[in-house]
């Protein structure tokens, strides 16, 4: 099952992204090297700045999503005011299967 990860930075917070950002890379890769990851980048606000995060994982469930979200180095270091796990369907424009 897919699962979108909806994170909202907490306001004023870039600096703990930037700082963390090697580690949260390091962790999608790894995700994306056991086939967990449909994809991934960050929201950005009015000036361009990254202020959130889409990821949407593949899970066996709602635990497991959740599990892969706390494990997020974003997630550790404080970064997110909010995190709205929604199990989500692709219908249009999914790659064809490797």
């Amino acid at each position: 099952m897919l699962f979108a990860l909806i994170c909202k930075d907490k306001p004023g917070s870039l600096q703990v992204r930037l700082d963390t950002r090697p580690e949260h890379i390091a962790f999608l890769e790894g995700l994306n090297g056991a086939k967990k990851l449909a994809f991934a980048g960050p929201f950005l606000d009015a000036e361009g700045k990254p202020n959130g995060s889409l990821v949407v994982v593949e899970a066996p469930d709602l635990a497991g999503a959740q599990a892969l979200s706390a494990a997020d180095p974003y997630a550790m270091a404080g970064l997110f005011e909010s995190v709205e796990i929604r199990q989500w369907n692709w219908t249009f424009n999914k790659p064809a299967a490797s």
